[in-house]
């Protein structure tokens, strides 16, 4: 690389002539020097190659300097520009008019060549701090957001563990898992699309919550083989056994987040989802006892993807029910079992219910 092309760029934009010879003759030694005898050919250099610094003439015929100035500040690609003012006027009001359409500085005419060096100097130092700045933030935001998307796959990569982990006690569910995921996805998604829990929901949340939904029965590996796979009713004994799930998948979530500290945040939802999905909006469900809203909004969500799904699943010991026959126990159950407007919002979301029932249908169960 030659001398000249590591040497920073100034464009010098003056209507006369001679005072571009001049300003070239004092500045060639040490940059690279560039001419524009009008503010429309300095805008069109610019475009081509951008300078490192500008020395702009105030007074030009067509385009004057502020004019020239308030374009290259106004277009991002060269606002970063130092702008440097050459005018022979000496009133405060023209240096404020300078100032404020994004002149860095003035230089009085006639010229004084040692202050003229000093200045496109100084600007020029200031300029190349400021571009390292730039580039090095931009390298952090290229390093932040790919260690943020380790961190995404990593803590897919865990969900996926742990809900493999699930899955590997209980095959009879079949795709159950990843049909409750996507009601769960577009029950929320409906709520946030009319304007409502925007208090909880937002796009990063919705896409917590539906990631969180099949760890809903991560508690059911510890619950003994005979009673999990039990292909029959479960027995009043056996139901209390079944029941604690709840609470012993909220611990082994409550204790990854500890773990995690503040990076556990994508958690929360699943904790709440794994402990409240069997809570009843009358407050009759467990482990809890909650009532009406004091249910976590995700559980609620859960609890009626949940039993949706269950109801037209076909199970070891049920065959699969008909979506009308099921719909109208859900019904049944609103006010009751299930948060009104969540059923409310099942029933306007129907036809993409359906959609993922036909996706991600299992495989006939054998009897």
């Amino acid at each position: 690389m030659s001398r000249s092309e590591d040497m920073p760029t100034v464009l010098v934009v003056d209507d006369a002539p001679a005072n571009l010879n001049l300003l070239a003759g004092l500045l060639q030694a040490d940059y690279r020097v560039k001419l524009a005898a009008s503010g429309a050919k300095a805008l069109d250099l610019v475009q081509r190659a951008a300078p490192d610094l500008v020395l702009l003439d105030v007074m030009m015929p067509e385009m004057d300097g502020y004019e020239v100035c308030r374009r290259l500040k106004a277009d991002a690609a060269t606002s970063a520009i130092p702008v440097l003012f050459l005018t022979a006027m000496t009133q405060t009001e023209d240096e404020a008019r300078g100032f404020q359409v994004g002149a860095a500085d003035f230089i009085q005419k006639p010229i004084n060549p040692m202050v003229l060096q000093a200045r496109v100097r100084t600007h020029l130092q200031v300029k190349a701090y400021q571009d390292q700045l730039r580039d090095r933030n931009a390298w952090l935001q290229d390093e932040l957001g790919q260690r943020l998307q380790q961190v995404d796959l990593l803590r897919d990569a865990t969900l996926h563990v742990m809900i493999s982990f699930a899955e590997f006690r209980d095959e009879a569910t079949g795709h159950h898992v990843r049909r409750t995921q996507e009601y769960v996805r577009t029950l929320a998604q409906h709520f946030f699309d009319q304007g409502r829990h925007l208090d909880v929901l937002n796009a990063n949340s919705i896409d917590h919550i539906a990631k969180s939904a099949p760890l809903h029965d991560l508690g059911k590996v510890a619950t003994p083989d005979h009673i999990l796979l039990k292909p029959g009713r479960h027995t009043p004994e056996e139901t209390v056994i079944m029941r604690q799930h709840a609470m012993a998948g909220w611990e082994m979530l409550r204790r990854a987040a500890d773990r995690m500290a503040g990076d556990a945040d994508f958690l929360h939802h699943a904790m709440d989802i794994a402990r409240h999905h069997h809570e009843k909006w009358d407050g009759s469900g467990y482990p809890d006892g909650l009532v009406g809203e004091a249910i976590p909004l995700s559980a609620r969500l859960m609890a009626v993807a949940d039993v949706f799904d269950a109801l037209i699943s076909a199970r070891p010991y049920k065959p699969p029910m008909h979506l009308d026959k099921a719909l109208a126990i859900i019904r049944d159950g609103c006010g009751s079992h299930f948060d009104p407007a969540v059923v409310a919002a099942l029933e306007a979301c129907l036809p993409e219910f359906e959609r993922i029932a036909s996706t991600w249908a299992d495989a006939e169960v054998p009897s």
